[in-house]
């Protein structure tokens, strides 16, 4: 009882949707997040990987209280957490090879089928992988799993494609910006199902962000054009801020409270 009434002080039981309205501010805001989470970890990975470790996890740390501490979904509490967690998605998976000589295939393969199982479990234990279905603390969970599974599969794919298929990150761009118009097409005209539609646009703009930020930050001998994390990260980290400033101020992404009950 003591235990329950402990996690419910914490981690309280939403009273509305605790994730945004889907827009195209949304698509927005979630590209730059996973380009600034990719180029900020990479920014830690150049210096010194022991306190970027301990800085990504306390962040983390950081945004799960935040977010699951709100009842109701808040722009800056869900987009540190997001931005927290693309940024320690990217250091997992570029220590799975780096630091554990795994293949950027075979980190590709582990992510996907780690995603795989969260959707299996979030769907066999909620009967529903709706994004307007977030209205209740375990299923709010599921969802963050599945953001992390994502964002770390996200950095692995891109890797993968740029240096295991000698694409490179521009090349890498194209393909993954093209990739995104399957969903759109098929949940505009074809009748494909919308959850089914989402999760696949939001798993492709995972790669496309983290290319995106690595074509900047990379030097040139590597497929990029050098610009550097420094200035990558602090460019998107300010756009990201600016963004949610103004969902924070407008409140248009917002959902209905109705929705998802």
């Amino acid at each position: 009882m003591v235990g329950t009434h402990a996690l419910d002080r914490w981690f309280p039981e939403p009273l509305a949707a605790k994730v945004p309205e889907i827009a195209l501010l949304f698509w927005v805001v979630k590209l730059l997040t996973t380009a600034a989470g990719e180029a900020s970890s990479d920014y830690f990975a150049t210096h010194s990987k022991a306190i970027g470790a301990a800085v990504e996890i306390i962040v983390v740390l950081v945004g799960v209280l935040w977010q699951f501490k709100t009842r109701r979904y808040v722009a800056p509490a869900y987009w540190f957490l997001a931005l927290a967690i693309a940024t320690t998605g990217t250091g997992v998976s570029d220590t799975m090879h780096l630091v554990f000589g795994i293949p950027y295939g075979g980190t590709t393969f582990i992510w996907i089928i780690t995603l795989l199982g969260v959707f299996f479990l979030w769907s066999r234990t909620e009967h529903t992988l709706s994004i307007h279905s977030i209205v209740t603390r375990q299923r709010e969970l599921f969802y963050w799993a599945t953001i992390f599974a994502t964002f770390a599969l996200g950095t692995a794919l891109g890797d993968f494609t740029a240096f295991s298929l000698n694409l490179g990150y521009l090349t890498s761009i194209l393909l993954f910006g093209s990739l995104l118009f399957i969903p759109l097409i098929g949940w505009r005209y074809l009748r494909m199902n919308s959850v089914l539609a989402f999760w696949l646009a939001y798993i492709l703009t995972r790669p496309l962000g983290a290319s995106f930020a690595d074509y900047f930050c990379k030097p040139k001998n590597v497929g990029g054009i050098g610009v550097g994390t420094v200035i990558t990260s602090l460019v998107l980290l300010g756009l990201v801020a600016g963004l949610v400033a103004y969902l924070t101020v407008t409140r248009n992404d917002i959902q209905p409270e109705s929705v998802g009950r």
